[in-house]
């Protein structure tokens, strides 16, 4: 009788441990997931037809100082430049708040945007930096600017960055 008591405390405990296992790896299955639709649904509009055509647009852009930049293409001279460009700022600035929050990763961030990324930052942060001495918070876009630095560091510890960066990076250093 003993045996079988032992025996039954024995498979009791095993249950449990087996249920406990089963519900660690299944929690972990489900942040998995609910971190791929995260991302995807962060990332989406960067990988549509309109998306990337506003990402293309703002490429293309060309000024020579913050006054031909307002100009040609604040929201007081250009309206609908503006609304594209600050509803690509403001995307670039929600998914750095969500990475500096741990809730995306830069290294998938990297593959999908990195590249347009960076380029777009260090193409605007003169331009951003203005807007903060004149009409911004002093703290706007901040979050896009993190972002752009973890993925620049992601980059440059995988030596990978492409030669767009390289321009712009050396543009916005001469421009200084």
């Amino acid at each position: 009788m003993i045996d079988l008591q032992y025996l039954s405390i024995i498979l009791g405990a095993l249950s449990f441990w087996i249920a406990a296992a089963y519900y660690v790896l299944n929690l972990r299955e489900i942040s998995r997931n609910r971190r791929i639709t995260l991302t995807t649904t962060v990332l989406e509009p960067f990988m549509t037809k309109e998306g990337y055509g506003d990402l293309l647009d703002l490429l293309v852009m060309e000024w020579t100082d913050f006054e031909d930049f307002k100009s040609k293409y604040d929201h007081k001279s250009n309206p609908e430049n503006a609304r594209m460009r600050l509803a690509v700022w403001n995307r670039f600035e929600t998914i750095g708040m969500l990475c500096k929050e741990g809730l995306l990763d830069v290294n998938t961030l990297y593959r999908v945007v990195g590249g347009v990324l960076q380029v777009l930052w260090f193409r605007f942060k003169p331009v951003i930096e203005m807007y903060r001495e004149t009409e911004y918070d002093k703290e706007a876009y901040s979050n896009f600017e993190y972002l752009a630095e973890r993925v620049y560091e992601y980059t440059q510890s995988r030596k990978s960055t492409g030669e767009l960066v390289h321009r712009a990076i050396k543009k916005t250093e001469t421009a200084k």
